[in-house]
């Protein structure tokens, strides 16, 4: 596997350069960093254990140990109480941030089943991409035999792009695998 920050160094900033004409290579875009989140939900009323097994994953995919979010308030519509825990979420930055992007974007991606691209409208406006994922399996480091349940989680991009346009050249330019237009 190469190294994306070598990668983002000799051919993604050229690269983003030439397309967008910028004068100083600080203001090429960069992933800043990645957040991966796992909403749990309700699941912690029936089983206990919940947020410890997703929590297990997720340390599993990453190899850095994610926090258990707690709800805020009281929902009785939802049958949620105070602090009960409701998502595991990580933040990326650095090393750890390219690895996974690289094992995302490589390993990951291609093994989901009719695989034809991820959605390349999914940007907030600002340059953030976030994809969301059905089911953790998709990852080599989780053993089949060993989980509980299927979780999805949402893989969230922050970029420094200053709109949308950049932000899918920056992520285009690291090997996203965008769907074809008329593919879906």
């Amino acid at each position: 596997m190469a190294d994306y920050r070598k990668k983002y160094l000799e051919e993604v900033r050229p690269a983003m350069t030439k397309e967008f004409g910028y004068v100083n290579p600080m203001q090429v875009p960069t992933v800043s960093k990645v957040v991966i989140n796992i909403g749990i939900g309700r699941e912690t009323g029936d089983n206990p254990k919940a947020a410890d097994s997703a929590v297990h994953d997720l340390q599993m995919i990453v190899g850095q140990k994610p926090i258990v979010t707690k709800a805020r308030i009281a929902i009785a519509n939802f049958k949620l109480r105070e602090n009960r825990p409701v998502g595991v979420k990580v933040t990326l930055r650095g090393s750890k941030m390219y690895d996974f992007m690289d094992r995302l974007i490589n390993l990951a991606l291609p093994r989901v089943r009719d695989f034809r691209g991820v959605p390349a409208d999914a940007f907030d406006g600002r340059g953030n991409y976030t994809l969301g994922i059905k089911e953790q399996l998709i990852f080599p480091e989780i053993e089949y035999d060993k989980i509980d349940k299927l979780r999805g989680m949402e893989i969230t991009f922050v970029t420094t792009a200053t709109n949308d346009d950049e932000g899918r050249a920056l992520l285009k330019y690291f090997g996203m695998p965008y769907v074809k237009p008329g593919a879906r």
